[in-house]
């Protein structure tokens, strides 16, 4: 026996008659006797207190109230004659006030009369019925056949349908709208609807066919000694099977419990699987078992004995005592609604126990579910396991709380009165060998337990987690409200002192989650589970910051420390604990866990979040790996989130490494282009002209300096002069040589805009013709660019940029004078670096002092030149703004014709010209030239130019043509509009008031054919304002 489930009592003694059939109403027990009587038996207390009802041989109105408990029962009445024939069986529909019976015939009693209320006759012979309470119909078994009845609640039953069968129905039950039969030796299920039998499977060759009806409509059917469930239609479950110790005559159910009687004993089992043995009960030749709400009566041939359940709670007493803790939860399920408070606290007292219990056996997995099913605390857990360092005061909470609570005091003492003295003694027992047990145990941190313990964790972490994240932002809103409030309302201050210094006496969530991640990273690590560790310790976590530390340090588990430290903001300890591992486990105390070789990168991937909180230590600890990873490095600073400032950057190179600087300041020009601040351009221009001047100062002294031979360096000075416009070229001209780096000082001239100087610089002192083109190319195309983005009005506000944009559309005038007027142009550069490198103020400089010369051209040449200039100007309006129709400049540049004079490069100036003859002005360009020049040379020039210019004058004429002639269509319009006229006769009538237009004045609409009043009109253009116009008629 496992536990006691059910106590037996002796209900009927030495009835005078066999006993048949047995039923129970309320607290009484009904007998039906073999000679056809029916025997009432109540509790001898009722008994007596109806004395006076008895003599009358009446059953009180209330006689079916109360349940059977375990006291005396007398016989309180007989009916004789109460059948013709034995009552073979009854049961009594308590919520109908009925009794069905069979003896000769159904036959329904009324309750408490014992009056007939229906007698079917037809049902004569009948050997069983089945009575279905919930829809109220009623099949009975006459020989092969079955009679289906359906109770309607009036005098009689209706019978609805018959079927005839194979055989006599040894045992039958509903199952839904069919019927299960065990005929023969099979089992199948009739549908009443249809009429269709379905076999099931055979019967055992042993016992009887054997039905059972379950009260979830499932069917229990009986094979020898075998038990199998079925559903409604037949097909097995696969809740398995339960096994008797021998073949069950019949079978009762009564939640949780499955009772079998047995030709020796009655055997009770549960109907949880694996449907263990429960109780036995050495009762002999019972051969009737009956179920009802609270008991099962169990009758023999002349007494009959009552199995009441104990109760639930003492059941599960008994069972968490002897170790059955699955059926001590099972049955903790049910226990009656208003006891949830204490069901709750007795669950969770036989999940602590059984925890402890698997844990002590080594089933590490199962005791985590049944400690995860409990409300234990985290830290009572790992007192199982002295072994992980935790957080102080963390084992404030004694084992004892693991198996002894106030919660299950209260429970016992509540079920004391039910309880045996045994079954305390018991449990009690079981508590402090359980609580010994805690005490002495070693907690071994082998590989499942460990295991076991990271699932436990993880499982409760989403919860604790949660509760403690709600906890700081609820400080954090409490601080940010007292802070604002103190001044004004300071009781409040003094009432949220109070409020914490309570919270201080439980553990707070903050205080559970850092028991548990402190554990959880230590468990992990000692599983070899670092990947687990690193995404713990990577994301939101409240791990204790020494412990972990100390225990990592022990172990080697460096990249994880780099990640608690990382969390903790504790970024300088965390960097240089990963320049260890990158220089070599050479410097680290103990060898790293983790044989994966870091490199310089891990450091920068590193760095690259801390831009915006820490840039001061972003910049330290890059001087760890400038010289290993340097471009890497260098664009680190720049991919921060947020980036670092440049100049700081800049400035700590300079200080700390200067020869990176210079890297990083090209890096930042090649990511950001002009857009980088002019402090940083100007300092890389230096830093360029530096080591050019350097060079150049090395060179010279060896006497090897070429002009046209550019190093590295100047490259880079010269790249960086033309993609920068944010240094100060006044300032860095000074710095040039007089007599060197004339493409430098070309580049520093154009940048103030001094383009005659620098054009000189190519052309005599370079002696590069395209040099000087390029420059010309990209002031040009500067100056378009800048006036196609705005208009002319916005032009005229500016004098001085009007003039200067003038004068870089001119430049190629300007190279052409450069070339055909050497002396002057040499003579003029040479003056103006002087004034330069004197004084500290920039000198302001004229241009085009040319000496003025006058030419002997044709005037039919000069004039068709001027008239061709004047068409081109007309439709370019950059040309216009350029040169007025007169073609000399407004500008300060004055452009004149010069002499064959030493040193003129002529071949350079017709080349020029026939290259960029459409961005010259023609006529002035002719004024440049020697008066000499033949004509011929000029016509790469002239021809081009000339073939423009006329295919321009002949578009114009063709577009005056065309506007000519739109205008005589629209005069002949206007010509047609003005002949149209309308006739006004008596019938004429205003298609707004449907009047007589008569002699008033009148209004024609557009289309000519609509008249109307011009009272009418001026009215409904008003209303028109406001409302849309009436629809007009066309009269």
């Amino acid at each position: 026996m496992v536990h006691n489930a059910y106590d037996s009592f002796q209900l009927v003694k030495g009835c005078p008659a066999k006993i048949e059939s047995v039923g129970v109403w309320g607290c009484r027990v009904l007998v039906g006797c073999i000679d056809g009587s029916l025997r009432i038996y109540a509790p001898e207390s009722l008994s007596i207190s109806s004395n006076s009802n008895i003599s009358r041989r009446e059953i009180p109105s209330d006689g079916g109230s109360g349940i059977i408990e375990a006291e005396p029962y007398v016989l309180e009445r007989t009916l004789v004659g109460f059948c013709k024939k034995a009552v073979i069986c009854m049961d009594v529909l308590q919520s109908r006030s009925l009794l069905l019976s069979l003896s000769d015939a159904i036959t329904l009693h009324r309750l408490p009369g014992f009056e007939v209320a229906v007698y079917i006759g037809k049902t004569k012979g009948s050997s069983s019925y089945a009575w279905d309470d919930k829809r109220g119909f009623l099949c009975v078994n006459k020989q092969k056949k079955l009679l289906i009845y359906r109770y309607d609640g009036s005098r009689e039953f209706a019978e609805m349908k018959e079927f005839a069968v194979p055989d006599v129905v040894k045992s039958m039950a509903w199952c839904g709208e069919g019927l299960c039969l065990g005929i023969r030796r099979e089992y199948v299920i009739l549908n009443t609807v249809t009429g269709a039998f379905f076999e099931v499977f055979p019967c055992g060759r042993i016992a009887p066919p054997l039905v059972v009806s379950l009260p979830s409509g499932e069917l229990l059917l009986g094979k020898d000694n075998i038990g199998v469930f079925v559903d409604q239609n037949g097909k097995l479950l696969q809740e398995g099977r339960i096994c008797w110790s021998e073949a069950p005559v019949s079978v009762a159910i009564h939640l949780p419990y499955a009772i079998a009687q047995l030709p020796r004993h009655i055997e009770i089992r549960s109907l949880r699987a694996p449907y263990p043995l429960v109780q036995t009960y050495p009762l002999r030749d019972v051969h009737l078992l009956l179920s009802s709400s609270n008991c099962v009566v169990a009758a023999l041939e002349n007494s009959a004995y009552c199995l009441l359940p104990v109760p639930i709670g003492a059941q599960v007493v008994q069972l968490a005592a002897s170790g059955n803790f699955d059926e001590a939860l099972a049955l903790c399920k049910l226990l009656p609604p208003e006891d949830s408070t204490l069901r709750a606290s007795k669950e969770d007292s036989i999940h602590i126990r059984y925890g402890q219990y698997l844990f002590d056996n080594g089933s590490y997995e199962e005791a985590m579910q049944q400690f995860l099913a409990s409300s234990l605390d985290i830290s009572a857990i790992l007192c199982l396991y002295p072994s992980l360092k935790l957080p102080k005061n963390s084992n404030d909470t004694s084992s004892k709380y693991m198996f002894e609570s106030s919660s299950d005091m209260l429970y016992e003492q509540h079920l004391a009165k039910t309880f045996s003295n045994a079954s305390d003694e018991a449990e009690s027992g079981s508590l402090s060998q359980d609580e010994d047990k805690c005490k002495s145990s070693s907690g071994k941190l082998n590989h499942n337990s460990l295991s076991a313990l990271i699932k436990f964790l993880s499982k409760r972490r989403k919860r604790i987690i949660g509760k403690a994240a709600a906890e700081d932002t609820d400080e954090v809103v409490a601080a940010v409200v007292e802070d604002a409030s103190s001044s004004v309302n300071s009781w409040r201050s003094s009432s949220s002192v109070k409020h914490s210094s309570n919270t201080k006496g439980g553990r707070s969530a903050r205080e559970k989650a850092t028991i548990l991640d402190t554990a959880l990273v230590q468990c992990l690590l000692l599983t070899g589970q670092s990947s687990g560790a690193l995404e713990l310790l990577s994301g939101p976590n409240y791990c204790d910051v020494k412990i972990c530390e100390e225990f990592m340090l022990q172990r080697g588990h460096y990249l994880e420390l780099i990640e608690l430290y990382k969390y903790n903001e504790r970024h300088r300890d965390a960097l240089k604990l990963l320049n260890h591992l990158v220089a070599g486990s050479d410097s680290l105390p103990v060898p790293p866990a983790d044989t994966q070789k870091l490199g310089p990168e891990s450091i920068i991937e590193y760095l690259k979040p801390l831009g915006g909180l820490d840039p001061a230590l972003v910049l330290d600890c890059s001087t760890w790996i400038l010289e290993a990873c340097p471009q890497q490095t260098i664009e680190l600073f720049s991919s921060t989130d947020p980036p670092l400032p440049p100049n700081l950057v800049s400035s700590y190179l300079k200080q700390h490494a200067p020869h990176m600087q210079v890297t990083y300041l090209e890096h930042m020009l090649a990511l950001h282009g002009n857009a980088l601040s002019s402090s940083l351009q100007n300092e890389l221009v230096q830093i360029y002209l530096v080591k050019v001047l350097d060079e150049y100062a090395e060179l010279k002294g060896q006497e090897k300096w070429d002009e046209r031979q550019n190093s590295i360096a100047r490259q880079k000075l010269l790249a960086a002069l033309e993609k920068t416009s944010g240094y100060n070229a006044e300032l860095l001209l000074k710095r040039l040589p007089p007599d060197a780096l004339y493409e430098e000082r070309a580049f520093l001239l154009g940048k103030m805009e001094r383009h005659q100087l620098a054009l000189t610089l190519y052309a005599h002192k370079l002696r590069e013709p395209e040099l000087a083109l390029g420059y010309c190319d990209l002031i040009y195309n500067t100056a378009t660019s800048v006036m196609s983005g705005k208009n002319t009005s916005s032009l005229a506000t500016s004098q001085q940029r009007h003039s200067g944009q003038r004068a870089a559309l001119n430049i190629y005038l300007t190279l052409l004078q450069v070339y055909l007027n050497p002396q002057a142009s040499k003579k003029e550069f040479d003056q103006t670096i002087a004034v330069l490198n004197s004084s500290k103020e920039p000198a302001t400089y004229k241009i085009g002092s040319a000496q003025k010369a006058k030419g002997h051209k044709s005037k039919k040449v000069v004039e068709i030149i001027e008239r061709i200039e004047d068409n081109r100007q007309s439709l370019s309006s950059t040309s216009t703004d350029s040169a007025p129709e007169s073609g000399r400049s407004d500008g300060e540049e004055s452009f004149e014709a010069s002499t064959n004079v030493e040193g003129m490069m002529l071949d350079e100036a017709l080349n020029l010209l026939s290259r960029r003859w459409d961005r010259i002005n023609g006529a002035e360009a002719l004024r440049l030239l020697p008066s000499d020049i033949k004509l011929q040379l000029l016509l790469p020039f002239l021809e081009p130019l000339l073939k423009k210019s006329s295919e321009a004058r002949r578009n114009l004429s063709v577009i005056k043509s065309l506007r000519h002639s739109e205008n005589l269509q629209v005069k002949d319009e206007l010509y047609k509009s003005r002949q149209r006229f309308v006739k006004i006769n008596g019938e004429s009538i205003c298609s707004l008031c449907n009047k007589r237009i008569a002699s008033s004045v009148f209004a024609v609409y557009p289309n000519g054919t609509t008249v109307v009043h011009f009272v009418c009109f001026r009215d409904s253009q008003t209303v028109k304002v406001v409302t849309t116009a009436p629809s007009m008629r066309t009269s």
